[in-house]
């Protein structure tokens, strides 16, 4: 909805690489944000894109906090979007694409790795924004156990497959509200990541018409370590 307002930007954490907002210099605290409400979702997929960067997900997992600030996005949006699932139309896998914003859709690629997208604008209509990466916030000792790393690396949760791998995410979280009270993952609101910080350049690995290929549609925080894909191809584009 256009009348959503994030937070006014800040400055950047000054005291640790390991984290981009003020608030979590010290360490991720509990509620020092507010989750998200569905109106935040609920409108223009590129918009939502670019204002998940510095946002913090969280995960609950056996009553432990696990965390991240968003580092990196993709946005996929309606059915004439050929690297979409939903280019095929509705199916019982991409489901969730179509249906309230604020919610997951969580899939399996290659039978091995899970990658998770939040669904975006009206009901009905298909589209959803794929998490690639984060700077892990909170409980960093679980996060590399699960990642089987014995020091904090970008290899921890840089990638779609790695974050969620690091966050025991999978299709158990499929279609879940994140808005809801109970819910056992969602996103929480933080200082927003100013425009002149974020880069946007066309997917990574796609796969389409051209259109599909050229399409600027991924988002990522300028100079930051927590960034999948290749440098050479990262360093290529420019803020705007």
């Amino acid at each position: 909805m256009t009348g959503f307002q994030t937070t006014p930007p800040r400055r950047a954490c000054p005291v640790s690489r390991l984290c981009y907002n003020q608030d979590t210099a010290e360490g991720d605290n509990v509620n020092l944000a507010a989750r998200l409400p569905r109106e935040f979702y609920a409108r223009d997929t590129l918009t939502v894109a670019r204002n998940l960067l510095g946002k913090r997900l969280v995960r609950m997992d056996d009553g432990v906090r696990l965390a991240g600030c968003i580092t990196e996005v993709e946005a996929y949006i309606g059915e004439n979007d050929r690297a979409s699932h939903a280019s095929p139309g509705p199916t019982a896998r991409n489901a969730p694409m179509y249906g309230p914003p604020g919610y997951t859709y969580v899939y399996l690629i290659y039978g091995v790795h899970h990658c998770l997208n939040i669904v975006t604008e009206r009901e009905g209509f298909p589209a959803a924004i794929l998490i690639r990466a984060l700077e892990p916030l909170g409980g960093l000792a679980i996060l590399q156990k699960r990642r089987g790393l014995q020091y904090p690396s970008p290899h921890l949760t840089c990638g779609p497959g790695r974050l969620c791998a690091a966050l025991n995410i999978d299709r158990g979280l499929n279609a879940c509200d994140l808005c809801a009270p109970d819910a056992l993952l969602w996103i929480e609101d933080t200082a927003t990541v100013p425009e002149n910080q974020i880069v946007r350049s066309p997917r990574i690995g796609v796969r389409g018409d051209q259109a599909a290929l050229e399409a600027r549609w991924r988002f990522y925080i300028k100079n930051s370590a927590w960034v999948s894909g290749p440098r050479a191809f990262n360093h290529r584009w420019k803020t705007e």
